[in-house]
C-alpha cells in the first residue's frame, strides 16, 4: 500500500509535534506494508527528493507566507503526479492551503485528515475559511483525532462526528537515542537529579510565562529546552522576577534531551490554550517514567495526563494552581515516581507507534476495501 502525506512543513527543516507525528506514521507503516511519502514546502529546497528513516520526502518551493499558511505555486502539479501515484492521500490539518490544492486537484483517491487542532488565534480569518474548511472535512473520506478529549470540545470536529475516528497518537522508544555516560554525568553535574523539565517551541500557546510565574519566590529548579519566538522574552521575564534557578539551555540534540528527560523528577507543561491540540513532549515524558503537570484545556494533554494517576491537572492560567502542584510532587518524591511509573503504563498500553501505526493502516485498508467495493 502507498501513501502520501502532505503538510506544509516538514523534517528535517521543522521540529515541530506535527513534523514528529508524520515521521512516527511513516516509519510505524513499515511493519504494516506501506509505502510512505511525504510532499512538503521549503524555502530552500536544493534537494527536491531525500530519504528520511524509510520513506521519501519530495519538497515543492515554498513561494510566500500569508497568515502563517505558506503558499507554493509548484506544488499543485507536484500534487497531482504523486497522488496519481499512491493508494490513499493523507492530508495533515490545519493548512488552508492545503483544501485549495485538494480541489484545485480533483482527488479521486481514498482521502484522510489527521486533524492536529482546531484554527485558534486567527479567528477573523477564520471567519472567513469556515465555508471553504467545512467544505474540505466534508469531502474527505474519514478524519482522524488524537483523543476523545479534542474530539468532545471541537465544534469543528462536532460537524463531522459520524467520519471521525480517535487514534492516538505514538512514539517509538527505540527511535530515540540512548545517550552517552558521559552526556548523562555532564547534565547530572550541571542540574542534579531533582529538577522540573519543559521540553518545547516557545510560541504563544505554552504557558511558559504562567510558569514562570508560579516558580517566583520559590528555590524549584526548573531547565526550559528549547528555542521560538518568545524565547527573548521570557528570559528577560525571568530576569526580572529574579529566577536563578530556571535555566534556559536552548534547542539541543535529541541525545541531550533524553538525557535530562532521564534525569528530570517531573515534567512541566504548562499550554493554556487550545492549540496545544495533544503535547508530543508530554507524551515523552511519559515514555521516561515521568510524572506530569499540565492544565485543563480540554485536549489530548489530559487524555496522556490523568489528574491523580499520572500526574496532576490544573485550571489554566493558573500560576498558583500550577505552583501547589510543583509543591505537591517537590515534597512527596515517593508519589510522584509511583505517578511516574504510571505514566509509562499508559504510553506502553495507549500511545506507542506500533499501536498508532496498526490503527491507521487498518482504517486505510478499510478506504481501499470500500472503494473497491463501490461503498
Amino acid at each position: 500500500m502507498r501513501v502520501l502525506h502532505f503538510f506544509k512543513t516538514y523534517l528535517p527543516e521543522s521540529m515541530g509535534g506535527i513534523e514528529q507525528v508524520i515521521y512516527q506514521l511513516c516509519q510505524s507503516g513499515v511493519a504494516e506494508g506501506i509505502d510512505s511519502q511525504v510532499l512538503t514546502l521549503s524555502a530552500t529546497p536544493e534537494q527536491q527528493e531525500l530519504i528520511l528513516g524509510d520513506h521519501r520526502v519530495h519538497r515543492a518551493k515554498l513561494d510566500f507566507h500569508l497568515a502563517s499558511t505558506g503558499f507554493s505555486y509548484s506544488v499543485f502539479r507536484r500534487f497531482r503526479e504523486l497522488a496519481a501515484e499512491v493508494d490513499v492521500v493523507n492530508y495533515h490539518f490545519p493548512w488552508p492551503f492545503m483544501d485549495v490544492v485538494h480541489f484545485a486537484s480533483a482527488v479521486s483517491k481514498p482521502t484522510v485528515v489527521t486533524y492536529h487542532s482546531d484554527i485558534v488565534r486567527q479567528k477573523y480569518l477564520l471567519t472567513l475559511y469556515k465555508p471553504l474548511m467545512h467544505k474540505f472535512l466534508g469531502s474527505v473520506d474519514r478524519i482522524v483525532a488524537a483523543s476523545p478529549n479534542y474530539l468532545r470540545t471541537s465544534e469543528v470536529l462536532a460537524r463531522h462526528k459520524d467520519k471521525t475516528r480517535v487514534i492516538p497518537y505514538g512514539l517509538d522508544k527505540a527511535s530515540y537515542p540512548i545517550p552517552s555516560i558521559e552526556r548523562i554525568a555532564h547534565w547530572q553535574q550541571r542540574f542534579g537529579q531533582r529538577f522540573f523539565l519543559f521540553v518545547g517551541v516557545m510560541r504563544y500557546y505554552k504557558g511558559l510565562h504562567i510558569l514562570l510565574e508560579a516558580v517566583k519566590g520559590t528555590g524549584y529548579p526548573v531547565v526550559i529546552v528549547g528555542a521560538g519566538p518568545l524565547e527573548q522574552a521570557l528570559r528577560a521575564q525571568a530576569q526580572a522576577f529574579g529566577l536563578h534557578h530556571v535555566h534556559f539551555v536552548g534547542r539541543l540534540g535529541d541525545e541531550d534531551k533524553v538525557a535530562l528527560l532521564k534525569l528530570c523528577s517531573t515534567i512541566v507543561f504548562p499550554s493554556h490554550l487550545r492549540s496545544e491540540a495533544f503535547g508530543i513532549s508530554l507524551l515523552e515524558g511519559a515514555m521516561y517514567g515521568k510524572p506530569m503537570i499540565s492544565s485543563e484545556i480540554g485536549t489530548g494533554t489530559s487524555y496522556i495526563n490523568i489528574h491523580g494517576q499520572t500526574g496532576l491537572v490544573v485550571p489554566p492560567s493558573d500560576p498558583q494552581a500550577f505552583r501547589e502542584a510543583m509543591r505537591t510532587l517537590w515534597d512527596n518524591p515517593e508519589q510522584a515516581a509511583q505517578m511516574g511509573q504510571q505514566a509509562e503504563r499508559r504510553y506502553e498500553q495507549l500511545f506507542t507507534a506500533e499501536r498508532m501505526g496498526h490503527q491507521t493502516a487498518a482504517l486505510y485498508r478499510e478506504l481501499l476495501a470500500g472503494k473497491r467495493s463501490g461503498r
